[in-house]
């Protein structure tokens, strides 16, 4: 039995690591984000670095960018 909770278990983590680099992306594609792509990347190189910047890939995913004026360039 203890072999197969152990499956599950790795499963599991798999699983949940999975949807938290694909999160940031598809927050800020549903958003239509200017820099969807790049939050996208942000969200899954996040995840081989420990999940330490992973919060500011989220953060960012919902960050709306200001809309530039008529005469800006």
């Amino acid at each position: 039995m203890a072999a197969g909770s152990t499956n599950k278990e790795i499963a599991s983590a798999i699983g949940v690591v999975c949807i938290a680099g694909w999160l940031p992306g598809h927050i800020a594609k549903s958003r239509n984000h200017p820099h969807a792509q790049a939050v996208t990347v942000a969200g899954w190189i996040t995840l081989f670095f420990g999940f330490a910047l992973w919060p500011i890939a989220l953060i960012w995913a919902y960050l709306d960018v200001p809309a530039r004026k008529a005469g800006d360039a």
